[in-house]
């Protein structure tokens, strides 16, 4: 009699993956160019994961979901992303839909790290399952309003759509600019035209005009109206919420679009971790990065270090938060819940006040840190 050889080994069941649900603005009306940077720096920073082995041998999967700025829309994607089992949830760009995520999330119980929206209230009070890696609103915009006080910008008139982000934005401005005897005028950019708001503007006598408004509508068109006005000669126009940081700006407005200063949340140097992440990006992108890539890739890393650490279980990472102790490309992260906010939040972002040089519009200048 002979030994009947042995039974091959039954095959191991893949491990199941571990799945992040990112929210992204993709389609109209949100704001394509940003979304798309967005996902770069996520799904980058996704991979890079797998190719390192995963998370503890298991895969890392992000589950993409299109937001198209749209409230209902993304809140009906955090549900259908919380049915499929998600760890957690990353991304967002437009600040009111953040909120809808946030609010959503803290709900359900599921932790999200915004990724790139400031709006201060991303919930109504105090929640553990939120955390944010940009700056605050209130912060950024009170560093711009030093800026245009400090280049002694004292009537500052604002052509602002009706928004909870506008109108935060503007209540900042505001107090910060009264407090040094400065005054803002608001001019309703929804009703008025751009020359109408070209006509506001010379009859009010400000030295400098901020556009909070959508891109490439109606800030494109307005940009150009009063570029083209000469009784508006050597008033500076700015935009506080980033829109001259994408390639879309430069391309729509050439040389109209440049010495427009904005916040970008950059280092004035990137260390050798973001200037590794800013090569990756650059091939995938086909163009330079935007801090809002950068903001993806960071976002991606500390929920992949936030898993390695504790686990899926929702609960464990959304307790974690003050222990998150990261290398991002633009920094360490530690999360900290400054007073008066109801979200953890990335300690100390980096944070800039930038144009484009009249110059040379593809190059940047750095007008001051904060």
């Amino acid at each position: 009699m002979t030994t009947p050889p042995p039974r091959p080994a039954e095959p191991r069941p893949a491990p199941a993956p571990l799945r992040i649900g990112a929210l992204v603005p993709l389609t109209r009306p949100g704001w394509t160019e940003a979304g798309r940077h967005l996902l770069a720096g996520l799904e980058l920073a996704a991979a890079e994961v797998e190719e390192a082995g995963g998370v503890d041998g298991r895969p890392l999967e992000l589950v993409v979901r299109d937001t198209a700025a749209d409230p209902v829309r993304a809140t009906a994607a955090v549900d259908e992303l919380a049915g499929l089992g998600v760890a957690a949830l990353a991304g967002e760009y437009h600040s009111v839909v953040a909120r809808a995520v946030a609010t959503r999330a803290d709900a359900l119980g599921l932790p999200y790290l915004c990724s790139s929206a400031v709006l201060d209230d991303l919930t109504d009070g105090p929640t553990a399952w939120v955390a944010r890696i940009p700056p605050p609103q209130s912060h950024g915009w009170r560093v711009y309003a030093d800026f245009l006080l400090d280049a002694g910008h004292t009537r500052v008139a604002v052509a602002a759509e009706p928004s909870a982000y506008w109108t935060a934005g503007t209540r900042v401005l505001r107090e910060r600019l009264a407090s040094r005897g400065a005054t803002v005028t608001v001019l309703d950019a929804r009703a008025l035209t751009p020359a109408g708001v070209c006509d506001a503007l010379a009859a009010d006598g400000a030295s400098a005009l901020l556009v909070l408004t959508g891109f490439p509508d109606p800030a494109v068109p307005l940009v150009r109206a009063v570029r083209g006005d000469a009784r508006l000669a050597g008033l500076l126009i700015g935009a506080p919420a980033g829109q001259p940081e994408f390639a879309g700006w430069a391309e729509l407005l050439g040389d109209d679009g440049a010495g427009v200063p904005f916040l970008r949340y950059l280092p004035g140097r990137l260390g050798p971790l973001g200037t590794r992440v800013a090569a990756a990006l650059r091939d995938r992108l086909g163009e330079e990065p935007s801090f809002v890539a950068f903001e993806g890739y960071d976002t991606v890393t500390v929920l992949a270090g936030l898993l390695r650490a504790h686990g899926a279980d929702r609960a464990r990472l959304a307790a974690a938060w003050p222990q998150v102790a990261v290398d991002g490309t633009r920094g360490p992260i530690r999360f900290r819940r400054p007073p008066g906010t109801g979200v953890w939040q990335w300690d100390r972002p980096p944070l800039q006040v930038v144009d484009r040089d009249p110059a040379a519009p593809g190059r940047f200048r750095v007008l001051r840190a904060g």
